[in-house]
């Protein structure tokens, strides 16, 4: 190489890093400076779910702790599958958010094979919000009092009584199934487009069933319009201390839950990520949003993006080698 090709190339090499050190300083600002338009909230399911419930309680303190509003989107159908591919497929720079749920993002990947995403691959994990108990809701009017009487009608019956949920996949799903099995009924499964349209019908009497969670039916419940059978978690919750758990009821080793996790695209930049997570963290510590949480029945996380990824992780293989063992598959 001749020396004036030499000089050429150290001052190119020179060139490019004066420009990385012009440019680094810009970058920075850019990233101090994110968010600077308003950010979209997506949730997979209908509006008065548990998942709007819990988006639409911590929306306005992100907004403030943010200074940019974050709008929260309803975007229901297929057990939310729709509202998490689209965040899968947005751009990754902090402005398309996902109020992840267990079900779209580990129960619905487990029984489906023809998702538009990857749930172990297209998402950054940000903080875990909280998980909530499922409870054992029937009409006002079904005859039984007690999930013991409702166990004995079901099997009195094989195939005579269904169950409603928010979609195959759904954690009204996949926990109705597992009843079933552990207590060896039958039951007719009903699916619809969220637990909005669900509670609804199942108030009408029109369903006889639910699995939801406590707060999508606390209302319900404490109103007099629903009866709790039972809570479907380890031990009894504070928002229902008289609701006995599906344990205590004669069903042993019976636990099973609803997690929320605020999530993104992958790829997204780390900046932006820990900015986010730092944000959640602190509204889910702020004293209204924790008390409406709680009362909602959530059982309150918080925590760093690793520590959702790990948990993230770590749902998608307990769900999946719990649909094949069980061999449940999408209807």
């Amino acid at each position: 190489m001749n020396k004036k090709r030499r000089m050429v190339l150290r001052s190119a090499k020179l060139g490019l890093a004066v420009c990385a050190a012009l440019a680094a300083p810009g970058l920075a600002l850019a990233q101090e400076a994110w968010p600077t338009k308003p950010i979209s909230l997506l949730v997979g399911f209908s509006p008065g779910g548990g998942t709007d419930l819990i988006a639409r309680q911590i929306a306005p303190r992100l907004s403030e702790l943010l200074k940019q509003t974050v709008v929260v989107e309803n975007r229901a159908g297929a057990s939310g599958a729709i509202a998490t591919a689209a965040v899968a497929k947005a751009r990754p720079d902090g402005y398309t958010l996902l109020l992840g749920h267990v079900s779209s993002n580990a129960m619905v990947p487990a029984i489906k094979r023809d998702l538009a995403y990857k749930a172990d691959q297209d998402f950054t994990a940000i903080t875990t919000i909280g998980s909530v108990p499922q409870v054992v809701v029937v009409p006002r009017s079904f005859p039984a009092k007690t999930l013991q009487e409702f166990i004995d009608l079901a099997r009195e019956k094989p195939g005579g009584l269904n169950y409603a949920s928010s979609g195959a996949g759904t954690q009204q799903h996949l926990g109705a199934e597992l009843f079933q099995q552990a207590t060896g009924t039958t039951m007719v499964h009903i699916p619809y487009k969220g637990s909005g349209a669900a509670l609804a019908d199942l108030m009408a009497g029109q369903v006889n069933v639910n699995f939801d969670t406590v707060p999508t039916v606390l209302q319900q419940i404490r109103a007099g319009s629903l009866r709790a059978l039972a809570v479907t978690t380890r031990q009894r919750v504070s928002s229902l201390p008289d609701v006995p758990t599906v344990m205590e009821s004669g069903v042993p080793d019976f636990e099973i839950g609803a997690w929320y996790m605020l999530m993104g695209p992958a790829g997204m930049p780390r900046p932006v990520v820990d900015k986010l997570s730092e944000a959640m963290n602190a509204t889910l510590q702020t004293p209204e949003v924790r008390k409406a949480l709680m009362d909602l029945g959530t059982e309150i996380a918080g925590g760093t993006p690793q520590q959702a990824e790990a948990y993230l992780q770590s749902e998608i293989r307990r769900w999946g080698k719990l649909a094949s063992d069980k061999k449940i598959a999408a209807e």
